[in-house]
C-alpha cells in the first residue's frame, strides 16, 4: 500500500491472527502506519496489544495474514515467510529498558551497530550524536545502575535510534517511572519523535500517554482494533460504549424510551425529551459526559444529585455526583469551579444535544 506521495506505507498489518493452540489471542487485525505517523495501541491488560507489536518486531509469527514494512513483507503466514527482527530495520524501546549492567551507557548504545559490523570510528560518532539527542552525551563512561528511570529509559532511546531506523517500537516504556516522571517523559519523547521525523508503534494502557503522543490511537479490546481513529475523533465519536468507558469519557447510563421522553434506567428518572435529542430509535445507553452535564442551583432543577466527593486538580474540582432515589442510581463526574461538600444536594442541567447515544447494534 502506498501513501499520497507513492512512497509505501512505513507498516501495513493485514488480517492477523495469533493463537496458542486452540486459544486465538489476535482474531483478525489490520492496520496502517504512514511515514511519519506515530500509532498507539491502547488498551487494558490482555487484550493483545503488546503481542501485535511483537508480530510487527517480528518476535512473533503470525498464524494468519501478513506485514508489510517499508512496502517489503516480511511475514506471511500463508507463504511462510518471516524475516527475524535484525532483518526489518527497526528500533526497539522495551519496557524494562533492557540495558546490560555490565557496560558503559556508550557501550549499551553501540551494540546495535557492533551486530551490523559498523567500524569503530563512525560507531563512536553516532553514539554521541543519539546521547546528545536526548540529552546524556556526557553521560557515555557511566553504568546503567547510575543512573535514575528516567535517564535509564533516555539510554534506551538513544540505542533505539542510534542506527538511524525509520520506525521505532515502543513497548511500554514508561511504566515503570513514577506519575510525576512519566508525566515529564511522555512530552519529552513526543517531541523527540517528531523531531527526529520518526515513524512509531506505541504500546501502552494509559490514555493520556496515548492521547499525547500518537497521531491516531487504535483502541483494542480482545484482540481486536474496535476503533482506530485521531485523539479527538476519539473523544468526539466513541465507537460503543465499552470505548467510552475505557477512556473515561463520562458515565455510560442504560436508557429506555417510555412515550416521547428517553430515561435513564437505574434512576428511574426521565433525561431527556426524545425530540431534543439525536438518539437513534434503537438506542440501549447514552454517554453523559462532562461537556453534557452541569451544576445549577437545586432550587431550579428538574433533576437533582448528591455529592460524594470532590477533589481540586488545580483549576477546577472534579466533583463526583450521586443521581437516583436508591443507592443503585448513577454516579456522574462534574467540572465543578468551587469545592462542594459530601452530602449536599446540587441541580443537574443535561444538555440534549451534547449527548452521545449508543444503539444495540452500536450505531451511534
Amino acid at each position: 500500500m502506498t501513501g499520497p506521495s507513492g512512497t509505501a506505507d512505513a507498516v501495513v498489518a493485514s488480517g492477523l491472527k495469533l493463537s496458542y493452540g486452540a486459544t486465538p489471542i489476535l482474531k483478525g487485525v489490520d492496520f496502517t502506519v504512514a511515514r511519519g505517523e506515530t500509532l498507539a495501541l491502547l488498551g487494558p491488560s490482555g487484550c493483545g496489544k503488546t503481542t501485535l507489536l511483537r508480530l510487527v518486531a517480528g518476535l512473533l509469527t503470525p498464524t494468519e495474514g501478513s506485514i508489510a514494512i517499508g512496502g517489503r513483507t516480511v511475514s506471511d503466514a500463508r507463504g511462510g515467510r518471516h524475516l527475524p527482527p535484525e532483518q526489518r530495520g527497526l528500533g526497539m524501546v522495551f519496557q524494562d529498558y533492557a540495558l546490560w549492567p555490565h557496560m558503559s551507557i556508550a557501550e549499551n548504545v553501540s551494540f546495535p551497530l557492533e551486530m551490523r559490523g559498523v567500524g569503530r570510528a563512525e560507531r563512536e560518532g553516532r553514539v554521541l550524536g543519539a546521547l546528545d539527542r536526548v540529552g546524556l552525551r556526557s553521560y557515555g563512561d557511566r553504568n546503567p545502575g547510575q543512573l535514575s528511570g528516567g535517564q535509564q529509559q533516555r539510554v534506551a532511546i538513544a540505542r533505539a535510534i542510534v542506527a538511524e531506523p525509520d520506525i521505532v517500537l515502543f513497548d511500554e516504556p514508561l511504566s515503570n517511572l513514577d506519575r510525576e516522571l512519566r508525566e515529564t517523559m511522555v512530552g519529552e519523547l513526543g517531541e523527540l519523535v517528531r523531531t527526529l521525523g520518526l515513524t512509531g508503534i506505541y504500546v501502552t494502557h494509559d490514555h493520556s500517554e496515548a492521547f499525547t503522543l500518537a497521531t491516531r490511537v487504535a483502541v483494542m479490546r480482545l484482540g481486536q482494533i474496535v476503533q482506530l481513529a485521531p485523539p479527538e475523533d476519539l473523544v468526539d465519536g466513541p465507537a460503543d460504549a465499552g470505548v467510552a468507558e475505557f477512556l473515561r469519557l463520562g458515565t455510560v447510563a442504560a436508557v429506555s424510551r417510555r412515550d416521547a421522553a428517553w430515561w435513564l434506567d437505574a434512576a428511574s428518572l426521565p433525561l431527556a425529551p426524545v425530540a431534543d435529542t439525536h438518539a437513534p430509535q434503537n438506542a440501549v445507553a447514552v454517554l453523559l459526559g462532562r461537556r453534557a452535564v452541569s451544576l445549577t442551583s437545586p432550587d431550579a432543577a428538574a433533576l437533582r444529585g448528591t455529592v460524594r466527593r470532590s477533589q481540586f486538580r488545580g483549576d477546577f474540582h472534579l466533583t463526583d455526583v450521586h443521581v437516583g432515589p436508591t443507592a443503585e442510581g448513577l454516579e456522574l463526574t462534574l467540572e465543578s469551579p468551587m469545592r462542594l461538600a459530601a452530602g449536599e444536594t446540587v441541580g443537574l442541567v443535561i444538555e440534549p444535544k451534547a449527548l452521545r447515544w449508543f444503539a444495540a447494534n452500536n450505531d451511534h
